[in-house]
């Protein structure tokens, strides 16, 4: 799904969030566990597919890190998401670059769901009940570390199987 679609799906579960605007942007410069001053992260693994750009290939991983960032502007009555998805390489081009997740619609809208509970919680101190949740269509199965950019970069929360 296009970044517009991510940015129209969190729209809609935002709205006017307790009267306030709220953005969504995309940014792989994130790294996870370390926001910035005053800003909340949240982490999620989700299903998503992969296409090579090579060989045309595709694949299915439900392991697909996307962190996100947030912060609310408290005068401004805003808030911003950053959010970053980690990519995936082809495992048999021997060239290949880093592919983007695909994610489908549901997969996105649970992913969305959750931020904005998270961000209700930290932002405006609702009471909410923050369960931990197995992404959508979770299958098991080998995690490819030496394919995988989250892990590459030390930031997987996955072991190998």
């Amino acid at each position: 799904m296009s970044l517009q679609e991510w940015a129209r799906l969190f729209e809609q579960r935002t709205g006017r969030l307790h009267g306030h605007n709220w953005t969504i942007t995309f940014d792989d410069s994130i790294v996870p566990d370390k926001p910035a001053a005053e800003w909340f992260q949240y982490i999620r693994g989700a299903f998503a597919k992969f296409s090579c750009s090579s060989c045309d290939r595709t694949w299915g991983s439900s392991r697909v890190l996307v962190v996100f960032q947030f912060h609310y502007e408290r005068g401004a009555k805003r808030g911003t998401v950053r959010a970053r998805r980690f990519r995936q390489e082809c495992k048999t081009c021997e060239e290949t670059e880093m592919e983007e997740p695909l994610f489908d619609s549901e997969n996105i809208g649970v992913m969305l769901e959750k931020l904005v509970e998270r961000i209700r919680f930290r932002c405006y101190k609702e009471k909410i009940n923050l369960k931990r949740s197995r992404p959508l269509d979770w299958t098991e199965g080998p995690h490819e570390s030496d394919l995988c950019e989250a892990c590459k970069r030390g930031f997987c929360r996955q072991t190998n199987s």
